[in-house]
């Protein structure tokens, strides 16, 4: 599961590139930037513009390659040459949440979902849902990048994010740390309107195209469907991920808990 006591940088910030974003993260009195990186290609106002937002914020400014911003944005046609860690209070890693005295007890997993727009939708209703971890792999699913953040209305920057490696990572860790995997699938006798869940569950949400992958699906206790007597296939899968987080705030209020999370305080 790897050495908890080093923190992956990405397990910490969401990153944003691009002038513009920058420089509404800087100005943004609600966000903590740890720091700017700037590419030493970017000189001029440009570079003045932002260095200036920075100082106003107290903020520190990195200078790197070209090259460097780009790999560390992941995006080389967008960055224009700027990038800014975000602080995420609520981002950590999966193994960090399972090894807390309380691990959350309803989760989200996403699997293969590849469009931004999907993931950051999910990310705002699993938050004002109040929902306790989404885990978001950091392979197989959309990066956590400006597109997720501008879609999430930016609520993504303080989401309950969980990071692991892949969602077939995520499944084994939360089967051994206890938690029945419950897949949604159009085709399942199930409905997650009726079906009895354990104390720690967790949900797992396929891609847009392919569903749930067969890596996660080896590891699934039960197929659960959203009942749908009209004539539609599908939902898309953001819809189903809301579907899904207001059952839980029902079963949450029906069982007399205050949030979600089914912890039953």
């Amino acid at each position: 599961m790897g050495d908890d006591s080093v923190i992956s940088p990405k397990d910490r910030f969401l990153t944003v590139y691009g002038r513009k974003p920058v420089l509404e993260a800087l100005d943004d009195a609600a966000l903590e930037v740890d720091k700017v990186i700037l590419a030493d290609t970017v000189r001029g106002p440009n570079a003045a513009e932002i260095q200036r937002a920075a100082k106003a914020a107290g903020v520190p400014v990195q200078r790197a390659s070209a090259h460097r911003v780009k790999v560390l944005a992941g995006n080389g046609k967008q960055d224009q040459g700027v990038l800014a860690d975000v602080v995420a209070p609520r981002m950590r890693s999966l193994h960090a949440a399972l090894s807390e005295s309380r691990p959350p007890s309803r989760v989200l997993l996403l699997d293969g979902i590849t469009t931004p727009a999907n993931v950051g939708m999910i990310l705002r209703t699993a938050t004002a849902a109040g929902l306790e971890g989404v885990v978001v792999p950091r392979r197989g699913v959309a990066a956590l990048d400006p597109m997720v953040v501008k879609a999430s209305a930016g609520v993504a920057f303080r989401a309950p994010v969980l990071r692991c490696g892949s969602a077939r990572e995520a499944a084994e860790m939360l089967t051994e740390a206890g938690y029945g995997i419950y897949a949604l699938g159009a085709s399942a006798r199930d409905s997650v309107f009726d079906v009895e869940l354990p104390q720690r569950a967790a949900f797992v949400l396929g891609g847009e195209t392919n569903g749930v992958g067969a890596e996660v699906g080896e590891l699934v206790t039960e197929w659960v469907s959203i009942p749908m007597p009209g004539e539609v296939e599908s939902l898309n899968v953001s819809a189903a991920a809301a579907v899904l987080s207001f059952e839980l705030v029902r079963r949450a209020r029906a069982s007399g808990t205050a949030r979600a999370s089914g912890t039953g305080r």
